[in-house]
Order: structure tokens, then C-alpha cells, then sequence
């Protein structure tokens, strides 16, 4: 570690990793394209066969955090079963499958004395992920640091240890046998706030870190991180259903953007709808939504008076459970502003049939995301074509929306010469 900063009050098992995780940097980063594929095939392969042992662990994780009285969304994001863990050998092909980012040339062009300039996508180096408990993260944030070349420096949270340990475990066994430095992926078990701090802090051991949690979280890092990061931050998705709407494809749309898993964070949280259609809208979108919440605004209330009162709080909140704001706008220009004031910069959608209305909504909403006519579920690396995602940028540098294995990499200029010198 000479030449590098890092806290001195480290504890010894983050100060060791450290090491190991900086020392792994240059075998990953120069290893073949092929030899990094094989790695993801290879666990891929462990984690089908082995989904006994994993699901024995993740039981181990259930029991723990239903004792301990975790949140019932919570317990879902903490949960696998056998096709949850086949999408995360899924996942893993995937990404194998994608072109190597590593070594594209993004653009050149030869100077009138000859040199010869090029911008190459390189390897960040150490990603440190910061995230909390969904299991599926340690598979799908690993699998895209190796394909992008990538040491993967992980620190989940208490409530999911014994499922990354063996997730984990899965994929330096995997590394291995593809002849790679097993350390490319490595576990802080240690997973107490000061444990945190510290690695929140790991100047010139992680090159990124990308953070996967909630508010909280976030505000941790935002106050004490030292190190490069990007933003994954909160989720206040929004659904606005314009006049023009197809309503029959309006409420598919909200019902499952709400409801297809309400604990993640594309779900929408709050939905707008212009005032000409809420009359029609409001009781075909209550009987889809049956067992939700639904918090509405005095417009909405007097259709449906079994809604309860929505405050100005509810539209700024990110819920994660099965629980929608609900507001009347009075036109498009309404619905850009209400989304302006309470939206995070994650996924917004439209729903109507004005190409108008439309092209103003993707033009003029600010997020890292937009839809005309889908669900905001959709916002998701692997639905994407990314094969998995690090994480959903909600900042904008260097990264915004999802994040692949291009988002793994910088630009390093490379410049080629014939004996030329600066006069």
C-alpha cells in the first residue's frame, strides 16, 4: 500500500482486504476477455447447481431478520428461491454474453504533425459496492466489475450475510477455475456503521463506489464518503395519464408499475391524472389496485372517498410497499411541475396517444429515465439489455440511469508517435 491513503484506524480485516483488493487490480484489468467470460459461465453454472446451498444460507438470513422484525418489503428484497437464483445464473450468462467493453477505441484522430490521439475505455479499477439487503446485487454488481475488468469490493448489510458469504464464495471458486486472482471479488463481513465509515473513506484503495440503499445510506455517505462515488439514490417514480390516454392500457400500466413488486426501486410511488379523464380513470385504476394504499389529493377523494388524505409529504415519499400518492392535474404543464418539485431523478412515465404531449414530457422531465406508453418496471439493466445492472444513477456524472459494464469504465488517452517533440 505505499503511496496510497487510507484511514489508520482501519480495523485489521477492512486493512487487509484493502490490500488484497488493490493487489488484484492488475491481473483482473489485464486479463483476457476470454478467460473473464469463462469466470461468469463457470458461476453462472456453480450457482444453478449449488442453489441448495444457497437457499439454506438465505433461510438462515429469513429466519434472523423475521425474528429481528424486518419490514415485509424488506424480507422480499432479502429473499431467493429457485428463480431468483436462476436469474442470477441468468444474469451472469448475460453479461458474458456482452461485447467487452474493455479496449474500444471511442474515437481518434491523427494532428497535422502526425501523432496519432485515441480515447480507450479502460478499467475503473476497484468499484466498491455499498448496499443493502437483496442478494441478487452481490451476483449481478460482481458479474459486471470482472466483464469490465473490475475488482468487485463488497459490503452488504448484517441482514444478508450468510447469503452474499455464499454467493461470494460461489464466485472466487468460479474465478479460480478460470485461472483468475480469486480476490476480483471480495466480502467485508465486518458489516458494523464504523466498519462502514471506513470503507466509505478507502482514498486510494476504491477508484468508485456506487451505493445501493436507502435514504439513510445515502446521507452517510453524502456526508462522510472520501472517495469517488456515484448516486444510486431514492426511486419517487411517477405515472402521469394524460387526456389522450388508452385508459385499459393506462391502468395495466400503473397496476404494475405499482404492484409487479412494490419493494424495488422503479416501482412508481405517486401517479398524476389529468383532470378530463379522472372521473373514468380513478375507479378502473382503484379496482386494479385492489389492496393498495392509495393517498389522494382532494380531487381524487371526491371520487374515491374511500382514499385516504395524501399530504404534501406522501409526494415526496419513496414508499416501497404497496402504497400510491395519487393527485388531479389540470394539464401537462402540471404534471411536469408537480414531477419537477417532488420527483428524485430516477424513472418517470407518460401514458398517452398525443405525440405531442409526449415528445414535451421526454423533452422537458429531468430524470435518468423516461417512458411514453410503460412501465417504469422496465428501468432495469437486465430488461435494458445490459444483462444486470451496478446500480441506477439518479446524479448525472459520470454516470446517469442504469449502470452496465460501459459505466465500469473510464477513457484513458493514449497517443502514438514517430520520435515528434513540442517546439
Amino acid at each position: 500500500m505505499a503511496g496510497r491513503r487510507y484511514a489508520p484506524s482501519m480495523s485489521s480485516e477492512l486493512a487487509s482486504l484493502a490490500v488484497r483488493a488493490r493487489a488484484a487490480v492488475r491481473t483482473i484489468s489485464t486479463s483476457s476477455s476470454a478467460d473473464r467470460n469463462q469466470a461468469l459461465l463457470v458461476a453462472a453454472d456453480l450457482l444453478a447447481t449449488g442453489s441448495a446451498a444457497l437457499l439454506d444460507a438465505n433461510r438462515a438470513d429469513l429466519d434472523r431478520a423475521r425474528t429481528d422484525g424486518l419490514a415485509e418489503a424488506a424480507v422480499d428484497r432479502l429473499a431467493l428461491d429457485e428463480g431468483r437464483i436462476e436469474s442470477m445464473a441468468t444474469g451472469l450468462r448475460a453479461i458474458a454474453a456482452l461485447a467487452d467493453p474493455v479496449g474500444e477505441v471511442l474515437d481518434g484522430w491523427v494532428r497535422p504533425n502526425g501523432l496519432r490521439v485515441q480515447r480507450v475505455r479502460v478499467p475503473l479499477g476497484v468499484v466498491g459496492i455499498i448496499y443493502e439487503n437483496r442478494p441478487n446485487v452481490t451476483s449481478d454488481a460482481a458479474g459486471l466489475c470482472l466483464k469490465s475488468g473490475n475488482v468487485a469490493f463488497l459490503r452488504g448489510s448484517s441482514s444478508a450475510l450468510e447469503s452474499n458469504r455464499a454467493i461470494v464464495a460461489v464466485l472466487r471458486e468460479a474465478l479460480g477455475k478460470a485461472g483468475l486472482d480469486d480476490d476480483g471479488v471480495l466480502l467485508v463481513e465486518d458489516t458494523s456503521h464504523e466498519t462502514a465509515l471506513e470503507f466509505m473513506r478507502l482514498r486510494g484503495v476504491i477508484d468508485c463506489l456506487i451505493p445501493r440503499a436507502g435514504r439513510q445510506l445515502i446521507d452517510l455517505l453524502l456526508e462522510h464518503a472520501t472517495v469517488p462515488y456515484v448516486l444510486d439514490g431514492d426511486g419517487n417514480c411517477h405515472v402521469y395519464v394524460d387526456a389522450s390516454a388508452d385508459l385499459t392500457m393506462a391502468t395495466e400500466i400503473v397496476a404494475n408499475a405499482k404492484m409487479q413488486r412494490p419493494g424495488v426501486c422503479n416501482a412508481a410511488e405517486s401517479l398524476l391524472v389529468h383532470a378530463a379523464v379522472a372521473e373514468r380513470f380513478l375507479p378502473m385504476m382503484a379496482r386494479a389496485l385492489e389492496g393498495a394504499e392509495l393517498r389522494g389529493d382532494a380531487a381524487v377523494r371526491a371520487i374515491l372517498p374511500e382514499a385516504a388524505a395524501a399530504t404534501v409529504a406522501d409526494f415526496a415519499t419513496e414508499f416501497l410497499s404497496p402504497c400510491l400518492a395519487v393527485a388531479v392535474v389540470d394539464d401537462l404543464d402540471a404534471a411536469i411541475a408537480h414531477i419537477g418539485r417532488f420527483g428524485s431523478g430516477h424513472s418517470e412515465a407518460i401514458v398517452t396517444s398525443d405525440i405531442g404531449a409526449a415528445d414535451r414530457f421526454v423533452r422537458e422531465v429531468d430524470a435518468a429515465a423516461v417512458l411514453v406508453n410503460a412501465s417504469t418496471r422496465f428501468i432495469d439493466g437486465a430488461e435494458l439489455g445490459l444483462g444486470a445492472e451496478v446500480g441506477i444513477s439518479t446524479q448525472k456524472l459520470h454516470a446517469r440511469g442504469p449502470m452496465g459494464v460501459r459505466e465500469l469504465t473510464c477513457a484513458k488517452w493514449v497517443v502514438w508517435g514517430e520520435g515528434q517533440v513540442r517546439r
